[in-house]
């Protein structure tokens, strides 16, 4: 594993939290430490920081934030009540852009050919998300101090204009706030449902659920910091693969009849990832025991960056391991009989 990030936060005469310009410049080292770094784990993990830089940076954000939420002095008042960003949103629009750049850089290594796409997809997005889910808890105080307030002004994944749109038809005087309040808790509810939460399920699945929500939100919306970074896999990397390549042309005679197929068209995948999973479903060099890793792998990596479950593609994967699952037990089933 790679030796641990080092610098000395004393090392420069500006204090990391008077400013965004200063702080990213401390914070950037670190993430690209703890992302972007080689990582010798079999599982991918993240490589670790000092802890004098860690907590260094704890401290850092910590000042920077709360300095933010400070009320403005009387010589910035009028700024503060016109249009201006509110404070925080320099550093977080900075950390997605840095996750969509390390995303894009990701994408441009991918293979091109399709029989090694998600051999090589399934390690990278286990590398990427240990270093996501390691820059959130480097990056507490964002979510605390940002993105928390951020929900708090309805500028979260869910809205409250995703609930109005629904209701402006059956909207009357006699609406009140407690009813519409109802109303966006129904939706979020049955948002997460789709993400395999239940009411009464433990914490735990609550959390994944609302991740997974978190995660395939618009870009616009104001998620947490691992959030945040799935997301971006799922715009850089992933959707782009998913997208089915543009026709070249069609022919330009018009009153040309078409020839009748013989037998039903074989099954075609559109997209380039759709391609590689057919690949690796039909695969005679394939061991079965790697199949089906690699397609739990995808699998896994597909609804924590938030692609939804009635995608084609996840429908077609999510099949193929049910019935592998169950032929797989049948087998020892019988076995066990046998003996």
């Amino acid at each position: 594993m790679p030796a641990s990030v080092v610098l000395n936060p004393a090392s420069s005469s500006s204090n990391p939290a008077t400013s965004s310009v200063a702080l990213w410049a401390y914070l950037k080292p670190a993430l690209d430490h703890i992302v972007r770094s080689p990582s010798n784990d079999p599982n991918g993990k993240a490589p670790a920081v000092d802890f004098v830089l860690y907590s260094g940076i704890h401290t850092a954000c910590y000042n920077y934030f709360t300095a933010q939420s400070e009320p403005p002095s009387s010589a910035s008042s009028a700024t503060a009540r016109g249009k201006a960003p509110v404070g925080g949103s320099d550093i977080y629009d900075q950390l997605d852009r840095y996750f969509a750049e390390v995303c894009q850089e990701i994408a441009l290594n991918a293979p091109e050919d399709e029989s090694t796409l998600v051999h090589y997809l399934v390690p990278s997005f286990n590398r990427f998300s240990s270093g996501a889910q390691s820059a959130n808890r480097l990056l507490s105080y964002v979510n605390r101090h940002y993105v928390k307030r951020a929900v708090d002004e309805d500028r979260g994944w869910l809205r409250l204009n995703d609930v109005l749109e629904s209701m402006v038809k059956t909207m009357t005087i006699d609406d009140t706030r407690e009813k519409i309040s109802q109303r966006l808790k129904e939706k979020r509810t049955e948002e997460l449902k789709r993400w395999g939460y239940a009411e009464g399920d433990p914490p735990e699945r609550l959390a994944v659920a609302e991740a997974c929500s978190e995660t395939a939100s618009p870009v616009d919306r104001i998620v947490p910091v691992a959030s945040l970074a799935h997301r971006r896999f799922r715009t850089e990397v992933i959707e782009p693969m998913l997208l089915a390549p543009k026709t070249k042309g069609t022919s330009k005679a018009k009153h040309k009849i078409p020839k009748t197929p013989a037998s039903a068209a074989p099954y075609r995948p559109k997209g380039r990832l759709a391609r590689a999973v057919q690949h690796l479903m039909t695969a005679d060099d394939v061991q079965e025991e790697e199949r089906t890793r690699l397609l739990t792998g995808l699998a896994h990596s597909l609804k924590t960056i938030g692609v939804r479950p009635d995608h084609p593609l996840r429908k077609r994967m999510d099949k193929h391991l049910t019935t592998t699952t169950a032929s797989s037990e049948k087998t020892d089933t019988d076995n066990a009989e046998g003996s």
